[in-house]
């Protein structure tokens, strides 16, 4: 019965989230009550629904129902695996005072000592163990040597030298410790999977008649018009159109704080609406938003093992043969060789057959991984599989791109020359005038000049009635139009040169800004200068303390720009970046990469990459480890990258590699106590001090350990800057 659910148990689905719970304990309907928000279904069981894609589903939806008999139904289906260990326990703990009292028990109950402790022992078994008999005899059916095999060989040799009690047990402790194992992967499982959670199934979209109607997230359509209550999930991706809120981020992003949302900024799916009314535009579909993306990277991320978990399962596979033969050897030479008694070394054949259990040892290395992946995802880290997270704490050298990735990767206005004294004049046509360009520059200053301006309304839409005529861009140079009669230029120094105008006044300012790494937009009416906008890209306020934080675990850093070399050296001193290139090309960087990677001789430099535009993935790919900018960063970029920070936050890089120092020494532990524990009570055994108590008792010890101890990563992470900058070792 046991089996059949078990298989059954990957086909159920979780119908409160329309999500598939893949080897969950899911039952096969789950509850109707009011406080989950779903309805019973027609035929079914009171206070339950059927899974989705049942007949009865449809019928499901349209009623409701309030009921106490589901919750109860599931504590007692969650329980009912440990009143079955629990009643082996006491059979098995049976069996033993059965042996050691034999004249009492007969006394009592009339029945044979040996008799009664086999009896209470085969119902221990029997009640716990046929899966794993079962299981061993497909396994040893294929000539494969795993736990199960060696546990039903070494369980079937002690009944038939009648040491029933010590038999009971072992395969009493073996299953319980299977049991807790699985729970315990299934936490850490279920720690990734609580993304899943938070995706929503409805969205309230715009229609063609102008109504509001919630329909599935699956039929909304790109440029879709949704709308985000207070308190509801984000369904889709989007950039907001109107309204403003503080959005919770934290399940994607990793950030403590709530984000202020208005418009024309980015919201994503699975975010929480706090206090404002929402509307969006959608920019991705269903299956295509940031948390559909890290919900199948993490997928993928569980199946890329890390190269400790590949050398375990290696070295299991040699290692259980060779113990089984050392332990046919110990019953079988000492017998003939020295005449000794063939029970006794049987027995010690036994114990070493469950000494041998590689199950400390196998579970060591997935569950601190997956602990490890699922404490960088709940910080905002997306690391693409568990090779990645190991590669991470062993980098000598972090190559920086600087826009989008050191700096904000927009310009910024950060300071006005006017030569005329109507700034009100000059605010007005820029910000009309630059609602007509594309380039990062204008529109820079076109926002700034806004802001100054017309600071209580918002830019003007590029278009006919604006206020701006005959209005023409010159792509790569500037843009030009009438303004209240006027002929207004907005651009570079050498676009208004082109024109005749006069640039004599500015050049003092062109030169400083020159020096300062900034770029500036000349303005001028009717052939005469009246404004400078100088304007820079400015650093993210995190840089310099990621930079600080790498400089103190001996990472070096080295910046790559495709900037003029003099503006990609100021930044680079701003932060204290230890190397600087500026004017690289995509190819060159990788180039560049692969010099960096040559540099230690026969060690090779481990190299990672951090970058967020296309013309970085190239570089990103070729780097021991690519570290992509997943909220500024282009979609080739990500996806050629190995780890992606989803907020750019660049103090995450530090977290990332002290997790994955923190990792290799916790799977570095574990290995060594596994192994240890194992040698020591080989050595017992062959001394004739070990038993089969001791032997299951060291086994499953060993396997609650280096659980508890892989586990631990599950609680690193970080809610705010306080508790970051403690991990990082800032004060």
């Amino acid at each position: 019965m046991e089996e059949t659910e078990k298989r059954a148990e990957p086909q159920l689905i979780a119908t409160v989230h329309g999500v598939p719970e893949t080897g969950s304990e899911a039952p096969l309907f789950s509850c109707g009550c009011s406080s989950c928000g779903t309805a019973p279904s027609s035929g079914a069981p009171h206070g339950a629904i059927p899974a989705e894609g049942s007949q009865t589903a449809e019928v499901a939806s349209s009623s409701t129902a309030t009921c106490n008999t589901a919750p109860k139904t599931a504590r007692l289906r969650a329980a009912a695996p440990w009143v079955r260990y629990g009643a082996a326990i006491l059979l098995a703990l049976a069996a033993e005072l059965s042996h050691a009292f034999p004249g009492p028990v007969v006394e009592l109950s009339g029945i044979p000592a040996g008799f009664l402790s086999a009896a209470l022992a085969l119902l221990a078994i029997a009640i716990t163990g046929l899966k794993t008999y079962r299981a061993g005899l497909a396994a040893a059916l294929r000539r494969t040597l795993n736990m199960n095999a060696l546990m039903s060989i070494a369980v079937t040799g002690a009944i038939i030298l009648q040491y029933w009690s010590e038999a009971a047990m072992v395969m009493v402790l073996f299953s319980l410790s299977e049991r807790i194992e699985q729970l315990s992967l299934q936490r850490a499982d279920n720690a990734v999977r609580k993304l899943l959670d938070i995706k929503p199934e409805t969205a309230l979209a715009l229609q063609a008649d102008g109504s509001w109607q919630t329909v599935p997230v699956a039929r909304v359509a790109l440029d879709a018009m949704i709308r985000v209550l207070p308190g509801e999930r984000v369904p889709l991706d989007g950039t907001v159109i109107e309204g403003s809120s503080w959005v919770d981020q934290s399940p994607l992003t990793g950030e403590s704080v709530p984000q202020e949302k208005s418009a024309g900024d980015r919201v994503f799916a699975g975010t929480l609406n706090q206090d404002g009314a929402l509307q969006v535009r959608v920019t991705a579909t269903a299956g295509d938003t940031e948390l559909a993306h890290i919900v199948r990277l993490m997928e993928q991320a569980r199946r890329n093992k890390s190269a400790t978990q590949r050398f375990v399962d290696r070295f299991a596979t040699y290692y259980t043969p060779v113990v089984v033969v050392a332990a046919l050897l110990t019953a079988v030479v000492p017998p003939l060789v020295w005449g000794f008694q063939w029970t006794d070394w049987i027995y010690r054949a036994l114990v070493l057959l469950i000494i041998a259990c590689p199950c400390a040892l196998v579970i060591s290395t997935p569950i601190t991984v997956v602990s490890g992946l699922t404490a960088a995802a709940r910080a905002g880290i997306l690391v693409k599989g568990g090779i990645h997270l190991e590669r991470a704490g062993t980098i000598t050298h972090l190559v920086l791109d600087k826009t989008g990735t050191l700096t904000q990767g927009r310009p910024v206005i950060t300071d006005v020359h006017l030569f005329t004294r109507n700034t009100a004049d000059v605010y007005q046509s820029v910000a009309l005038l630059g609602a007509h360009s594309t380039h990062p520059l204008a529109r820079a200053a076109a926002h700034f000049a806004g802001q100054q301006g017309r600071a209580s309304g918002p830019l003007p839409e590029a278009g006919p009635d604006n206020g701006a005529r005959d209005v023409s861009a010159v792509p790569g140079k500037g843009v030009q139009g009438t303004v209240a009669g006027a002929r207004w230029l907005l651009g570079s120094a050498r676009f208004l040169e082109e024109q005749g105008i006069p640039m004599a006044p500015a050049s003092d300012v062109l030169s400083a800004a020159g020096k300062q790494g900034c770029a500036v937009v000349c303005v001028a009416r009717d052939a005469e200068l009246v404004a400078l906008f100088s304007a820079a890209d400015p650093l993210k306020p995190t840089s310099s303390d990621a930079v600080e934080a790498l400089h103190a675990m001996g990472v070096r850093l080295v910046l790559m720009s495709g900037d003029l070399p003099q503006t990609a050296a100021l930044i680079a001193k701003r932060v204290g970046i230890d190397e600087v290139h500026g004017g690289v090309l995509p190819p060159d960087k990788v180039a560049r990469v692969v010099a960096l990677q040559a540099q230690n001789g026969r060690s090779r430099a481990l190299v990672a990459m951090a970058g967020d535009g296309m013309n970085d993935a190239p570089a990103l790919a070729q780097s021991d480890l690519g570290i992509a900018m997943g909220a500024m960063g282009t979609g080739v970029a990500v996806e050629s990258a190995s780890v992606v920070l989803m907020d750019d936050d660049l103090r995450k890089i530090p977290f990332l590699i002290r997790l994955s120092r923190r990792t290799r020494r916790i799977l570095a532990e574990n290995i060594a106590i596994a192994l240890g524990i194992k040698a020591l009570f080989f050595g017992l055994t062959l001394s004739g001090h070990g038993s089969m108590w001791m032997a299951v008792f060291a086994d499953m010890g060993a396997s609650l350990l280096v659980i508890a101890l892989g586990l631990r990563l599950l609680r690193y992470g970080f809610r705010d800057r306080a508790q970051f900058s403690h991990h990082l070792g800032w004060h």
